[in-house]
């Protein structure tokens, strides 16, 4: 979650030699599943994929996030440019700390990710709807996860089989102190 101070005011307290925040409204924004599903059922658009954002759909989708739905209106219009940042940063962060060791060349989806397609993945792989709360990123990587562990082994090519058993031997003549 990413919590953001709105309209604040920041003044310089000299007795205590301390900068303080006063006013201003909290924001809770999650980038989650929750929050892409509403933004999609508004614009009826994918959110994820190569097209770029009207700065319309950015703000709509920054509305979207947020978890109070009691904000007024006109605190978004007291969004600035370090607001943004700090929504970018977050919404590209990976927040997990499982990492994928991806193939070259390995073939990309060419399907148009949508809410109701993670929703689908969440349901082939048993993962309960609780998660759609989760922040979007963390929920693709336990999909990932599940995916990964549920593959079947891939076949080695004899090339593979072959440059795998030259690698053994040469470990086995080396432990050993043989030639062959």
């Amino acid at each position: 979650m990413l919590e953001l101070v709105v309209g604040a005011t920041e003044m310089y307290d000299s007795s205590s030699q301390e900068f303080t925040t006063e006013g201003g409204v909290r924001l809770q924004l999650e980038h989650s599943l929750l929050s892409l599903s509403k933004w999609e059922s508004i614009a009826e658009k994918p959110f994820l994929g190569k097209g770029t954002k009207t700065e319309e759909e950015v703000f709509l989708y920054i509305k979207c996030m947020v978890i109070d739905p009691k904000i007024p209106p006109e605190v978004f219009q007291q969004l600035d440019g370090e607001h943004y940042k700090a929504i970018n940063e977050y919404i590209e962060r990976r927040m997990t700390a499982t990492w994928f060791a991806d193939a070259p060349g390995a073939p990309q989806t060419r399907d148009v990710i949508t809410s109701e397609l993670i929703y689908y993945w969440m349901t082939v792989f048993n993962i309960p709807f609780s998660c759609e709360e989760w922040n979007l990123n963390r929920l693709f990587t336990l999909i990932r996860v599940c995916n990964v562990k549920q593959a079947k082994p891939k076949k080695m090519s004899r090339t593979e089989i072959a440059q795998r058993n030259r690698e053994l031997n040469a470990r086995r003549k080396a432990q050993l102190g043989t030639t062959g």
